[in-house]
């Protein structure tokens, strides 16, 4: 596992940007990615090309195991670490599914208005599944109910009935980069606002909303 992996990313601008992973390094970014998504109120940028190779070097480790010496204490110590990969991928995508689940209509509708320079929050395969999923709610709701109602109750609007992701609950963060000036909102009508710093490595207890820019570029890390 000492081959250098290409990932296509985007840079600030909004173009691609080839990153260059050793395997180390893209099973680090896949774990990040999902401590993220299991602590973030929301659904975060998709990761998929992350997730696409990952399951590329674990279709080679796997062939580099069938060629291995039967009996190789490394083939077991190998084996342990692919099904640890796996349970971290498995648990990433049926996080970011669960949650596709919870808000389709406020994702679709984030996804229908964002701009050509902002990243998507769902990968091909996620938006056809959340777009299915949105299709078949609406017919299930009109069949088993909506059309027992009285003609100016047989509508029913989605973006009002499904709870929208709670941007100001609190989470747990570790600071990778130091940020200066990070303006906090008030809780309270007696309180202000105030502006913080956060040192690199300190660890923090903060709304969701006011660190949201931070985890999206990665400056911080929820944990």
């Amino acid at each position: 596992m000492t081959e250098e992996l290409d990932l296509i990313g985007q840079d600030s601008d909004g173009g691609s940007d080839e990153v260059v992973l050793t395997p180390s390094e893209l099973i680090e970014r896949l774990e990040q990615a999902w401590m993220n998504e299991k602590f973030a109120p929301e659904l975060l940028e998709s990761k998929s090309e992350i997730v696409e190779c990952v399951i590329e070097q674990l279709d080679h480790m796997e062939e580099n195991l069938r060629r291995a010496k039967k009996g190789d204490l490394k083939v077991s110590i190998h084996r342990m670490e692919m099904e640890r990969i796996r349970y971290v991928l498995s648990s990433y995508l049926r996080c970011r599914l669960m949650k596709i689940e919870k808000f389709f209509p406020h994702i679709l509708e984030k996804e229908k208005t964002r701009s050509d320079r902002e990243p998507s929050s769902l990968s091909p395969e996620e938006f056809a599944f959340a777009k299915e999923y949105m299709a078949n709610t609406e017919t299930y709701l009109k069949n088993v109910a909506l059309k027992h109602m009285p003609p100016n109750l047989q509508k029913v609007d989605l973006l009002k009935s499904v709870p929208k992701p709670d941007l100001d609950s609190y989470v747990f963060l570790r600071v990778k980069e130091r940020q200066e000036n990070i303006l906090v909102e008030p809780e309270t009508d007696e309180q202000r606002d105030y502006v913080i710093d956060l040192e690199e490595g300190s660890q923090h207890l903060i709304r969701y909303k006011t660190i949201a820019p931070l985890v999206a570029s990665g400056a911080v890390q929820l944990i």
